[in-house]
């Protein structure tokens, strides 16, 4: 049996990394409110602007944004699961590391913040209308001097 100093010690290193995982979650949660948001924000740019809407589909920032509170929230969950099976794990005294989930979670990030990259730098852009005389133009016509109006 480990005396119970080293176990102390094992539970203060579980609970440090489950505070980890849980930093991650709140990350992931809040870069999916941010790149949600975003794209709520370019939407409305561009009605401003009065432009037609250019990322249309289902690959844009507000699914993506969710794709990501989703991911944080399931990392919650795994993180608990975790620490609990890790908990019972250093009590019983049959701690085995298991290095799958860092990987498969790295794997879930990575490719996540691959799918954003096109979302922040590549934007396709939005159709511009045919040109026409814009009624500021008209009007300064309308001011010249008579001799003037005659040179343009």
């Amino acid at each position: 049996m480990t005396p119970p100093i080293d176990r102390q010690r094992e539970h203060q290193a579980n609970e440090r990394t489950f505070l980890a995982w849980l930093r991650t979650s709140i990350a992931l949660i809040g870069f999916g409110f941010a790149i949600a948001r975003f794209g709520l924000f370019i939407h409305q740019l561009e009605f401003a602007l009065d432009q037609a809407q250019s990322a249309a589909g289902t690959f844009n920032s507000e699914n993506l944004g969710v794709t990501l509170v989703i991911t944080g929230i399931l990392t919650i969950a795994l993180a608990v699961w975790r620490y609990n099976r890790v908990f019972w794990q250093i009590e019983r005294g049959n701690y085995r590391p298991n290095r799958l989930i860092v990987w498969a979670t790295a794997a879930i990030v990575i490719i996540l913040g691959l799918l954003s990259l096109p979302l922040v730098i590549w934007r396709t852009p939005a159709p511009t209308s045919p040109t026409r005389p814009k009624p500021m133009q008209k009007q300064m016509g309308d001011r010249l001097p008579p001799d003037q109006k005659a040179r343009s």
